[in-house]
């Protein structure tokens, strides 16, 4: 007889059941809504914050090793002069003679008053004072620079050095002025301070151009008040086409090797040309008293701007100054004061004259020296070669050449036409350049 226990209960085998359990999640109340968008508000707003702390840090960074220019919220815009000869001064009109009195011409009466006069010192004070004036004018306008290096000593503290150079303000805006200075002074430079009128300023480099040897640093002077800021004193940019031998001038910044000292002289010689990177240049040579390494800058007798102090004519003898005239710069500097790096194209020549041409050489710009490591002297270009157009622009004088240039970008690559000289004739050649950095 079957088992019916047995029997009734196989049938339930593979179909037992599990109790399945899904959790739902309670909806959030509205305290625990508003709580949670809180904490979402408090941790974007620590985000943003954090985030705007290191862009602050790291940007003064980023731009002083990668080099980035800065573009200026006003454009500086500098006239440039036009080079002329200087011609001498006119000789005044000969006047009418006065009546002779009797006895003695007029002639022998000023020579005798002439030679019986004693002067005095206040005569060499008037004659002075005019002069004098424009330099505590000019006075105004001239900085001293902080350049701050951050070192650490033996024990590894941090230490604080400071060089002090002299700049002279030669623009000046609602936000900022834009100091001329030697190199030297953002060269090395971890910061840049700026004294004016006992005020410190921060400071930052704008450009610089190792052809001159200068830098133009900017100072922010939106936050002093307006009445300040107009008592902020520029000085003029002079024409340095204009100066000759004999004339007498002024110099400022730091002739003495002291910030805010004070020299006079006189130009003893004026260059009309010469050779200088990727143009020509004037140069003055005087014997007033200087250092060219903390900054001293000439002025005239209206208290312009018309050069500065490059270095001693002979390394024997240091009484003999070299000055380089600004007329020949200002485009530079306008593009420093804009925050622009001069662009470099690399040689130093002269234009073929006409005995030159008459002697077989085509016309151009000759390659006296291709500057070593230079963007022409990278690209193949030799002495002695004539670069007879750039970019399609043909170059006859060198002053030509010296305005195209001005006017190109960093980095520009451009083509370049040279004739060389070979056995039996001049070869034309075709490079192209990539534009430097000076």
């Amino acid at each position: 007889m079957p088992d019916v226990r047995n029997s009734e209960k196989e049938p339930d085998k593979g179909r037992r059941r599990f109790i399945n359990e899904k959790v739902v999640r309670q909806p959030m109340s509205k305290r625990q809504i508003c709580l949670r968008l809180v904490m979402i508000f408090f941790a974007a707003v620590v985000f943003g914050v954090a985030a705007g702390i290191s862009f602050t840090v790291a940007r003064p960074l980023v731009e002083r090793y990668l080099g980035e220019e800065e573009t200026p919220g006003e454009t500086i815009s500098i006239p440039k002069d036009e080079p002329t000869d200087p011609t001498p001064a006119p000789t005044p009109a000969p006047t009418q003679a006065e009546p002779e009195t009797e006895g003695e011409p007029i002639e022998e009466q000023v020579q005798s008053a002439l030679e019986n006069y004693r002067y005095t010192v206040d005569d060499l004070n008037s004659m002075f004072a005019d002069l004098r004036t424009q330099i505590q004018t000019a006075e105004k306008g001239v900085v001293t620079i902080h350049s701050v290096q951050q070192t650490l000593d033996w024990f590894d503290n941090p230490v604080e050095t400071a060089g002090l150079y002299a700049g002279v303000i030669i623009a000046k805006t609602d936000q900022e002025i834009l100091i001329l200075t030697p190199d030297d002074a953002v060269e090395q430079a971890d910061s840049i301070k700026v004294t004016l009128d006992d005020m410190d300023l921060d400071g930052q480099m704008k450009q610089k151009d190792a052809t001159s040897g200068m830098a133009v640093v900017s100072a922010d002077i939106s936050a002093l008040d307006e009445s300040v800021r107009e008592k902020i004193g520029v000085i003029a940019l002079g024409n340095s086409y204009s100066v000759r031998e004999g004339d007498l001038v002024a110099a400022v910044g730091s002739p003495a090797g002291v910030v805010h000292s004070v020299d006079y002289g006189f130009i003893a010689y004026a260059t009309r040309t010469t050779d200088v990177v990727d143009g020509t240049a004037r140069i003055f040579y005087t014997d007033i008293m200087s250092d060219e390494e903390k900054g001293t800058f000439l002025l005239n007798t209206s208290g312009e701007l018309i050069g500065w102090v490059q270095g001693n004519v002979s390394e024997t003898d240091d009484r003999v100054k070299e000055v380089v005239g600004i007329s020949d710069y200002k485009g530079a500097l306008e593009r420093m004061s804009n925050g622009l790096s001069v662009p470099l194209f690399g040689i130093i020549g002269q234009e073929v004259t006409q005995s030159m041409a008459d002697s077989g050489l085509p016309d151009g710009i000759y390659v006296l020296r291709a500057v070593a490591d230079g963007p022409a002297y990278n690209a193949g270009i030799q002495n002695g070669d004539i670069i007879t157009s750039v970019d399609g622009s043909e170059m006859a004088t060198i002053r030509e050449f010296q305005n195209f240039v001005g006017d190109l970008e960093v980095g520009q690559i451009v083509d370049v036409t040279v004739e060389r000289n070979g056995r039996e004739e001049y070869t034309e050649l075709q490079f192209q350049v990539t534009i430097g950095v000076r």
